[in-house]
């Protein structure tokens, strides 16, 4: 079930908020247990037989975590290597559903020989319950969860807000909300704040990335199949794609916050206006945000961090950022968007390290403006690999972009994209939003101190376009296939 569908909208949301409250009025723990059945109904819609593999792996993260918290009380020695057995389980499991086609079309490549004996469909949100879970796990040995109220972990990993696609969560950040008696009251400004976040994020998806997914989807096919981009089209590729990447998923976590704000629960926000951060470290701070954290506190520091010297860092930040490539999908494209990524943050605290030592000789905006605009063009370029099916296809983006494929007036033509000028008034819009306007959170932050009616009539005509939209667009969001 997609957020942006009428199914979604018009009779699963309203039938579990109003039931949710009622029997609230009963009892807490049952409206708990109510929300848990309507979270694996909902994400047993996309395909009932991986609710069974959800429900498997919530009730062995949790026996272990129990055993775990048990063991590391008792000081008997063996909590950590349970704690080894049950990550190495979990990471088995996404390993055999993300990885095993992956690894097998690699053998078959290496050895010229094909297999088609595995063709395994990837179960929806795997890396994120996954990882979710694990952080349980590594929480409970580190003595940081405590808490082992089954409904609550149910929930806290299938809460069907968050589950498909994050944001990743810690256990501290929402089981504990599970058990406070204003979660199970309705709040009139939670429930306002909750429907003007959803609305922002709907029009995010609905009217702008669906859309932009109409340029950068042909252009993307062509380069795939083989065809020549030149350097216009390579360049409206490209920039299609990172405009609709940023829309989609930011408007995924907007809907998310804003649907768990309606029962009361406030979960950890994801974006924080990434395209206008001055460098790859910032922009690893305000891009999905919870997966960077999850990097950092489980990845990078077990790794050694920044705490072994200099060299010892950068090994470590290509370690994570390939491994966070890797997370994303079993493809060689995001292991080199990884790895990229991790060259980008080396060079980052390289720079940092000799400006520390050297007076910049440019104004402050200026050198703010210069640093903003190489970052952004340096993310573009990453997003062409995460985007490109294949390296070929990447390379044929990236030759086209650097103008090695030439110029052609009649580029936009010969992909049957029409007149290149509505794209470009609508590239300078999405632009403008992304550089100039607040996000989301800030508009969200500002009306919940003070609302308004013409912000009222402003979100709820906003609403009735994007169902009206919904009759002509009806897309999964980009996340979804992670």
């Amino acid at each position: 079930m997609l957020f942006n569908s009428y199914e979604f909208i018009l009779a699963f949301l309203p039938t579990v908020v109003v039931i949710f409250f009622l029997v609230a009025r009963t009892s807490h723990i049952l409206a708990a247990a109510w929300l848990c059945a309507a979270s694996l109904f909902f994400y047993g819609w996309w395909n009932p037989k991986f609710v069974a593999l959800l429900v498997a792996s919530i009730a062995f993260n949790y026996a272990a975590g129990y055993a775990i918290g048990r063991a590391k009380s008792a000081g008997d020695g063996i909590a950590k290597p349970l704690l080894i057995a049950a990550v190495a389980a979990n990471l088995g499991v996404l390993g055999y559903f993300k990885y095993a086609n992956f690894f097998i079309s690699t053998v078959g490549v290496v050895t010229g020989q094909s297999s088609t004996l595995f063709d395994i469909v990837l179960p929806l949100g795997i890396s994120f319950f996954t990882f979710t879970q694990i952080a349980f796990l590594v929480d409970v040995y580190r003595g940081v969860a405590t808490e082992y109220n089954f409904i609550h972990y149910v929930l806290f990993v299938s809460y069907f807000p968050h589950l498909i696609a994050g944001p990743l969560l810690h256990h501290q950040q929402v089981m504990p909300q599970f058990g406070l008696a204003r979660t199970y009251t309705p709040n009139a400004g939670d429930i306002a704040v909750g429907l003007t976040m959803f609305t922002i994020g709907l029009s995010k998806k609905v009217l702008i990335a669906d859309h932009l997914a109409g340029y950068a989807v042909p252009l993307f096919a062509m380069a795939h199949n083989g065809l020549e981009l030149r350097l216009f089209s390579a360049w409206s590729g490209a920039l299609a794609y990172t405009f609709q990447l940023y829309f989609d998923f930011s408007g995924y976590s907007d809907m998310a916050i804003g649907l768990s704000l309606l029962f009361g629960v406030r979960l950890p926000v994801n974006f924080n206006s990434p395209y206008k951060a001055v460098n790859i470290i910032e922009f690893w701070r305000r891009w999905h945000i919870t997966l960077a954290h999850f990097l950092r506190d489980y990845l990078y520091v077990p790794l050694g961090g920044n705490r072994r010297g200099p060299r010892r860092r950068y090994v470590n930040l290509m370690i994570t950022m390939l491994l966070g490539g890797l997370w994303h999908g079993a493809s060689w494209t995001f292991v080199v968007w990884g790895g990229l990524h991790g060259i980008y943050l080396v060079i980052n605290h390289a720079w940092h390290k000799w400006k520390m030592r050297v007076d910049m000789p440019f104004a402050a905006p200026v050198a703010r403006v210069a640093s903003t605009a190489i970052t952004f063009v340096a993310v573009v370029i990453g997003w062409v690999f995460f985007r490109a099916e294949t390296l070929d296809c990447a390379m044929i983006f990236l030759r086209g972009m650097a103008g090695l494929a030439g110029v052609s007036p009649n580029e936009f033509a010969d992909a049957q994209l029409g007149s290149p000028l509505p794209f470009a008034l609508f590239i300078a819009f999405c632009a403008a939003t992304v550089f100039f306007c607040p996000n989301s959170q800030e508009i969200g932050t500002a009306l919940a101190r003070r609302p308004s009616l013409a912000a009222g009539l402003v979100c709820g005509m906003l609403a009735a376009l994007c169902l009206i939209t919904l009759r002509s667009i009806h897309s999964e969001f980009l996340y979804f296939q992670f």
